[in-house]
């Protein structure tokens, strides 16, 4: 046996693959009812935290606060394994803060799910998913806190690639000779991927990923949220955070709700706040908003627009590269993650594709069956990942005059199927004493070779050429001069390993002197068009 576990933004999904089966595990929730999945929530009071169903529990009570979608804290992963997540009045370590949920996932997979009795999850073998456009700091974070949370982890899959896999056991007839290509559209609850998977036998290589960093269900909700205090003629500021966060819960479970006849959202707005707040803000107990699901769906079709512009421009960039017309050799759309259970995302979808888009019986948990069947060798299936972003660092040109962006790591290489790494290599003379070196990762280049799309910055990197400089623990305040010979010959030498995570060694080939780290993101991210 092992497990495929998909930490999700709103819910976490585990699949277990137990001699060719590959069942959701269910849990218990407190109210007796049996869950597909395992809330990815938390609750603080004080130096108290309570995670999953556990938090779901306390929610409401005295001195409890709820706290949802915390896996977005991963996306800016600044300051590496030091960074902090604010919540409430509390700061606790990005890392232990995920460790943590991920051993009360362990704890309750043991003793509240349906996996065997006496099954210990610690000794299974794991798979886990990143999104597709996850920066390697991201990566990182999310590797080492499930291995300091005590699991097994032997894979670590891009989220739309177990989707193709799941896809391929469900659907294998819609793939022939001519249509081998298989573009996946995956809309979860923080995040937004989309890959284009060759399927050839039960080989699967990944062509190109592209995706967006915080969209998703998350944003669906608000959209929802803001048309209902739109009706109350409030803003988000009139509103206390308590009351804000339970309005935000019932318009997720009101989305949640929605098929292709529904015509009117209810939001039961009084029954979400409590009496003093209702005092405070003039709303009656029994108040509800009414808002027309064609409403809604004006309102979230930018953020659908945004998700297609993704797709197009994946799907122009591979035309190019193979010289084969657009969508010509697709076999199918595969639609996962939770927020495309929303009916206007498939619709749109199906004005575009036609009758070749499929979308999942198990959007919210066809991540996880995926890799469960991946990890399992009886299945057969191979994985090739790649890069999915473009990761370059930024030089002077002209002796300083201009600045120009240099690719170290393109978006399609493949990553290593084994423990190995693939490398590369750079080699200079410089002529300034101390070097400094501003890393990006991005979505893609533009027409002119500039990073565009998410673009995530890295930890500025220093590194002393004039040796005298070695013991000076503070480079980033020395002032840069530059000599007419150079200080040293020194070799750049970038690795990326399996799960896309990079590392940087710099060496001063003259003396062998040299620094190693991991490289971790800034907190410097934006959405270039």
């Amino acid at each position: 046996m092992h497990l495929g576990i998909d930490f999700g933004t709103t819910r976490s999904v585990v699949a277990l693959a137990d001699r060719g089966n590959y069942p959701v595990v269910t849990f218990s929730g407190h109210d007796g009812d049996t869950y597909d999945y395992y809330p990815s929530v938390c609750a603080v009071n004080g130096d108290e935290f309570r995670f999953g169903f556990d938090a779901l529990a306390v929610a409401g009570q005295p001195g409890w606060e709820l706290h949802r979608s915390f896996k977005r804290f991963l996306h800016g992963a600044d300051g590496g394994f030091e960074r902090h997540a604010r919540l409430g009045d509390h700061s606790i370590r990005v890392v232990e803060l995920i460790s943590r949920f991920l051993q009360q996932l362990k704890l309750d997979l043991g003793t509240r799910s349906s996996l065997p009795k006496g099954t210990h999850v610690d000794e299974l073998p794991a798979a886990l998913a990143v999104p597709a456009n996850a920066h390697s700091g991201a990566r990182l974070i999310t590797l080492e806190a499930f291995r300091l949370a005590g699991y097994q982890v032997v894979a670590m899959l891009n989220e739309p690639s177990a989707a193709g896999v799941e896809y391929a056991h469900h659907y294998r007839s819609t793939i022939t000779a001519k249509r081998e290509n298989v573009l996946v559209y995956d809309l979860g609850g923080g995040t937004f991927d989309t890959t284009l998977v060759l399927m050839s036998d039960r080989k699967h290589d990944v062509l190109k990923s592209r995706g967006i960093t915080r969209l998703g269900g998350d944003d669906f909700d608000d959209a929802l949220l803001d048309l209902a205090l739109k009706q109350l003629s409030f803003e988000r500021a009139d509103l206390p955070p308590g009351a804000l966060t339970r309005l935000q819960n019932q318009c997720r479970e009101q989305k949640e709700k929605m098929h292709a006849n529904t015509r009117r959202i209810l939001l039961e707005v009084g029954d979400a706040l409590t009496e003093p707040e209702r005092a405070a803000l003039g709303i009656e107990h029994d108040r509800i908003c009414i808002v027309p699901a064609e409403a809604y769906r004006q309102v979230c079709e930018p953020l659908v627009d945004r998700t297609l512009e993704v797709l197009e421009k994946l799907e122009h960039e591979w035309a190019v590269e193979s010289g084969n017309e657009q969508r010509a050799d697709l076999a199918g759309v595969y639609i996962v993650g939770g927020a495309s259970a929303l009916p206007f995302v498939s619709r749109r979808l199906k004005d575009v594709y036609g009758r070749r888009t499929h979308r999942s019986h198990y959007p919210s948990c066809a991540i996880a069956i995926g890799l469960a069947i991946a990890l399992d060798e009886h299945a057969g299936f191979e994985v090739t990942e790649r890069f999915s972003r473009q990761f370059g660092v930024f030089r002077e040109g002209l002796r300083g005059e201009r600045v120009e962006f240099d690719v170290i790591f393109d978006s399609d290489i493949e990553l290593p199927t084994d423990g190995g790494v693939r490398e590369v290599r750079r080699r200079y003379a410089p002529t300034h004493n101390v070097g400094h070196y501003r890393y990006v990762e991005c979505g893609w280049l533009d027409a002119k070779g500039a990073p565009s799309g998410d673009i995530t910055s890295f930890s500025d990197v220093y590194f002393p050429f004039d040796r005298s400089l070695r013991s000076n623990a503070a480079l980033e305040r020395q002032d840069v001069l530059r000599a007419s010979h150079p200080f040293c010959e020194v070799e750049e030498r970038y690795r990326v390993d399996r799960h896309g995570i990079v590392e940087l060694t710099i060496v001063d080939v003259n003396d062998g002197y040299e620094r190693t780290q991991r490289l971790t993101q800034t907190d410097k991210q934006c959405r270039a068009s």
